[in-house]
């Protein structure tokens, strides 16, 4: 192995596998980030082609490897985690995964965990990834948001063109976002639009998102809210999904506080005032529930993915007798 190439056969047992599982196989210190480059430069062949980092081997088929990629490197890679990121860091990211390929990866996030740092947030998930390029080949870059008690789907791209092409779809509004929420009432119609300009207002607990006054149109965002209900407890609450075509920040809380309605647990928007059963947990219940989008780098292909619900949830759920299952067909 000392040439400055080898060709080496795929064996009958690797019939099917993906050429970057291969190499992960053989040459696992070879970060997916590197194997792409090789790639793309053509140096890293197979039957003499190029070919992408999913393409499907063949059994018998004559991989070209470098040399550079035959010899493990003599030191580590030089990619540092941040301070502070620990091995239960990494593993909570990975137990989060609930769908990934090549480009990008969904996380189903947890209750509590904030997705971006601030100024007394000093844990969170993108400080979490910043420590894991050497994972998955490149710096992981979110897509989009989710508020820190708010749990579900939560996208991320992982590259840097990856994310430009997702954040093209989200600005087109091509990715279609539901949410599930337990919330005061019951609200009327059963189903209906929330079109109400929403405006930053800053408070002694933070920003908070009102409906914009006569005279604040210069700053108010234009926000629209589709809602239905999915199920009902007589007329103390109700189990909804929610669909923004607008991603405004608080947005589905702020919409449902103005129509009378705030989500359960909700303590910025006054939904903690009314929870509708005792022994239920006072914490946000507001779950993205799923989301589908076109495949930035598979046209004809769709990405769908649905978190289930949090454990809180679930809890509440059992306390009021509602079946998460039931309804799906109804929620989608």
């Amino acid at each position: 192995m000392s040439g400055p190439v080898e060709t080496i056969e795929v064996q009958p047992d690797e019939d099917g596998l993906r050429l970057d599982r291969w190499f992960k196989i053989h040459f696992p210190y070879v970060t997916y980030g590197y194997l792409q480059k090789l790639l793309r430069s053509g140096q890293i062949r197979v039957d003499s082609k190029r070919v992408l980092a999913n393409a499907r081997l063949e059994a018998r088929s004559q991989i070209r490897v470098p040399k550079v990629v035959r010899e493990p490197p003599k030191a580590k890679p030089s990619l540092k985690p941040p301070p502070g990121l620990s091995k239960a860091d990494r593993t909570l990211i990975e137990n989060m995964i609930l769908y990934e390929d090549d480009h990008l990866f969904v996380l189903n996030k947890p209750f509590g965990l904030a997705v971006q740092g601030g100024t007394k947030t000093k844990r969170h998930i993108d400080g979490i990834l910043e420590g894991m390029a050497d994972r998955f080949g490149d710096r992981p870059r979110l897509v989009h948001r989710l508020d820190k008690d708010t749990t579900g789907v939560l996208l991320v791209a992982k590259s840097r063109n990856a994310a430009a092409k997702l954040g093209n779809i989200f600005r087109t509004r091509s990715a279609a976002k539901t949410y599930w929420a337990l919330v005061s009432g019951v609200p009327k119609p059963p189903q209906g639009k929330i079109e109400a300009a929403l405006v930053k207002a800053a408070g002694p607990d933070g920003d908070r998102i009102r409906k914009s006054l006569p005279g604040e149109q210069k700053e108010a965002m234009h926000a629209t809210t589709h809602y239905s209900i999915i199920d009902r407890i007589g007329q103390k609450a109700a189990w909804v999904s929610l669909k923004p075509v607008t991603g405004r920040q608080h947005q589905l809380r702020a919409h449902m506080s103005i129509i009378g309605h705030p989500i359960a647990g909700d303590d910025k928007y006054d939904g903690h005032l009314k929870l509708p059963a005792e022994n239920m947990e006072n914490q946000l219940h507001l779950h993205s529930r799923r989301l589908m989008l076109p495949h930035p780098f598979e046209p004809g292909t769709k990405l769908d993915v649905t978190a289930p619900l949090p454990p809180h949830m679930l809890r509440t759920w059992e306390l009021l007798g509602l079946d998460a299952d039931k309804f799906e067909a109804r929620s989608s």
